[in-house]
């Protein structure tokens, strides 16, 4: 039998991730505007309280791994963290962006309860250490190349900094070119660690396989989140867009606002009885 981290990482006053209430870190891609981002926090807020999950507010002021050096990246950390604040202060609730460079971090962690370590650095030493110094809530997405258990190594650096209050996000594995795959070994063997986030959207994307850009198949997201559910996890990662035709990043593996209740109700009933 696996031995299961048992503590609990405190994000603020109001959130605990590794306890009966399930996380939800929901929002669009890349902060494209204040009305959306108005519009997106609103609506999973209100999704949040009726089901039963504790919300995180998720977007990003900049996108510094797009295909392309031409894709919309955000309009900067000013201006995105501006914006952050402000979803924070008008609808009381907590917000996390990705962070790219260790000098980020810190000012970051100014307006944020959260910060996000991306994939393609997760090995990045000095990151996690600057993340880890801010004394905030840290969430390590696992790499595309990584295996599981080598996770730990992530979660120590961010811990020797003496900050506790980290997690892992499963976001599929590389299998060939252009495609992800998700090994559900990879959910127990990280929950070893840290609690244990499953990321639905980022899953069923196709990394740089639209022509200059990311694919995906949101199709399939509900399916592995479903069974993410049933083996076990502390919370969900989706990425989610009114319209997820016309955003600005990642919009073919976005889950459409409008279809989010539904998948959320149905996540919380397989991960109860689990």
């Amino acid at each position: 039998m696996l031995k299961l981290f048992t503590s609990p990482v405190q994000v603020n006053n109001a959130i605990k991730v590794g306890e009966s209430t399930p996380l939800l870190i929901a929002g669009p891609c890349v902060i494209e505007s204040l009305e959306l981002c108005r519009e997106v926090a609103s609506t999973m807020k209100s999704i949040s309280q009726k089901l039963g999950y504790n919300y995180i507010f998720k977007a990003s002021f900049d996108k510094a791994n797009r295909t392309a050096g031409g894709s919309f990246r955000g309009d900067g950390i000013a201006d995105g963290l501006r914006i952050l604040q402000q979803i924070k202060d008008e609808f009381n609730v907590a917000v996390l962006t990705d962070i790219h460079l260790p000098e980020q971090a810190a000012i970051a962690a100014g307006v944020v309860d959260m910060l996000q370590i991306p994939a393609f650095l997760c090995r990045q030493t000095d990151l996690l250490l600057a993340a880890g110094k801010t004394g905030v809530a840290v969430n390590v997405k696992k790499g595309q190349f990584m295996a599981p258990e080598d996770m730990a190594y992530a979660v120590e650096k961010v811990t020797s900094t003496g900050n506790n209050k980290v997690m892992l996000t499963e976001r599929g594995a590389s299998f060939g070119y252009h495609n992800l795959v998700v090994d559900m070994r990879s959910l127990p063997i990280m929950r070893q660690f840290a609690p244990v986030i499953f990321d639905v959207t980022h899953s069923v994307q196709m990394p740089g396989g639209a022509g200059g850009k990311s694919g995906g198949k949101r199709e399939f997201a509900p399916y592995l989140a479903k069974a993410a559910a049933a083996v076990g996890v502390d919370g969900f990662f989706i990425e989610t867009h009114p319209n997820p035709e016309v955003a600005l990043s990642d919009g073919p593996n976005m889950v459409p606002l409008s279809e989010m209740e539904a998948l959320l109700s149905k996540l919380l009933a397989i991960r109860n009885i689990v």
